[in-house]
């Protein structure tokens, strides 16, 4: 028994070890969201402004663990135990894209609510099409270039050529245009399926009120 459990902590260090980090990389964008678009206030002040950047910059992280399935690949061909592959690797890289990808969804549905909310609801299709375009091309910039979300100040020269130069090339074009298909199609299904669950929880919550 000891010995499964070093195997598996040893099998989870390494090839699930990035797991805690992401998933925390990825909630910051939904955190932020939360104060952009679901506060009373109307008004975008110059902190707002700051908050959106921020924002945007580390959105790409959310569904950046969507790639992250390579390590699970990787994982599963390591030729561990079927008790650590099912038990460990599976359950626990699944679940964190589904909650990286979550995380992006809601994000992007509080961003849709913010702009109805504006008088803005025929831009919401528009933003977030924008904004699946700019996660792609964040999402290439981490997985193949190994940019991170703070190089966009600590290193603002070495991104926007390296982002240049890969808009420019029809390989990397073409894998953020993929990836963009992705992120469209997968979003939108997932979009449903979370606003629908939604809409049960309020019902619920409204029919339990009125009992």
């Amino acid at each position: 028994m000891e010995s499964i459990l070093a195997d598996a902590l040893g099998a989870f260090n390494k090839y699930s070890g990035w797991i805690l980090w992401n998933l925390f990389l990825a909630f910051i964008p939904l955190i932020i969201s939360l104060w952009l678009f679901l506060r009373r206030s109307k008004k975008r002040s110059l902190f707002w402004w700051l908050g959106f950047i921020i924002f945007i910059t580390f959105l790409p992280n959310a569904p950046y663990l969507l790639t992250d399935i390579i390590h699970l690949i990787e994982a599963i061909r390591a030729g561990y135990s079927i008790w650590i592959t099912t038990l460990v690797f599976i359950p626990l890289h699944l679940l964190a894209i589904w909650l990286g990808w979550e995380a992006y969804v809601i994000s992007l549905i509080n961003q849709g609510y913010y702009l109805r909310k504006q008088g803005a609801r025929k831009f919401i299709l528009a933003s977030e099409l924008i904004t699946h375009a700019l996660c792609s091309i964040g999402i290439y910039l981490g997985r193949f270039r190994r940019f991170n979300s703070w190089d966009f100040v600590t290193k603002p020269d070495i991104l926007l050529t390296s982002t240049i130069d890969d808009l420019t090339t029809k390989k990397p074009l073409l894998v953020i245009a993929i990836t963009f298909i992705v992120l469209t199609v997968t979003y939108w299904l997932m979009k449903q399926i979370t606003l629908g669950i939604l809409w049960r929880l309020r019902h619920s919550l409204s029919a339990f009120d009125q009992n």
